[in-house]
């Protein structure tokens, strides 16, 4: 069966709302039906909206070390101050981006975003983004009894690339990697390191009919994926490697 996309449209969300209530309102005006197998990708500015994970970034106080930051990258301390909250690491940066990791992911600016909401505030990465993907996975098997997997995706940067990709920042109920060392590739030569970013492919799919601006797409469901649904709980490093193994951080930090 050929893979299938389907775009699920929503309306402006401007207070806090619940969540899976709107996806099955939503899914009832397009006469979408889930049906077992389906991998749901559900944006992650939408999950924070709902969350309330809105700031009026001009109201947060600065500390020192934003006010550092803010000089040294020439941006509003208001701005450097929540990068700092929401960062695990930060790593450099460039003037008016700051290059961190926040839940596992590297990201400009801790993934904070001021597109899609009003002016002057900012949206934050979701909170507990997995747990609220399992919690979602087992709602749609008790309204449809059917068994989903459910992706919390935002779009980045690649580097050297022009444009954004999907990426996702949790998932469950879907085997987010495929092994395949060991496997043999056209020629017959073993793959020794390959593994294949199955929940960021299918981010990077639903990312496209999402759309960047106004197109109102909070979500979309995939059909016929092949990708693996399972019971089991997904770990929040499953996606990741350390920053000592990521050919990028490690190649960056070498001088010639």
């Amino acid at each position: 069966m050929p893979l299938t996309v389907l775009p699920i449209k929503s309306t402006l969300k401007k207070e806090l709302f619940h969540l899976f209530e709107s996806i099955v309102a939503d899914l009832a005006d397009a006469n979408i039906v889930p049906q077992n197998d389906d991998v749901i990708v559900i944006s992650s500015k939408y999950v924070a909206n709902s969350q309330g994970r809105v700031l009026e970034y001009n109201k947060v106080m600065p500390s020192t070390d934003a006010e550092k930051i803010a000089k040294r990258f020439r941006m509003k301390p208001s701005i450097a101050e929540i990068i700092l909250r929401e960062s695990d690491t930060i790593f450099g940066g460039i003037p008016g981006f700051v290059i961190t990791s926040s839940d596992n992911i590297m990201a400009p600016n801790a993934g904070i975003d001021k597109s899609n909401t009003k002016s002057g505030t900012l949206v934050l990465y979701p909170n507990e983004p997995y747990l609220g993907a399992e919690h979602l996975k087992r709602k749609f098997l008790l309204k449809y009894n059917v068994h989903v997997g459910i992706i919390i995706a935002d779009s980045r940067l690649m580097p050297g690339r022009v444009g954004t990709v999907g990426v996702a920042i949790a998932c469950a109920g879907i085997e987010p990697t495929s092994d395949l060392r060991g496997e043999k590739d056209l020629y017959g030569n073993a793959l020794k390191v390959t593994f294949q970013a199955v929940a960021d492919d299918l981010a990077s799919i639903a990312n496209l009919k999402m759309g960047e601006g106004s197109d109102a797409t909070p979500c979309v469901l995939i059909r016929n994926s092949d990708a693996m649904i399972t019971d089991r709980k997904i770990r929040e490093d499953e996606m990741a490697i350390s920053y000592e193994q990521c050919v990028y951080v490690r190649g960056l930090g070498t001088r010639i």
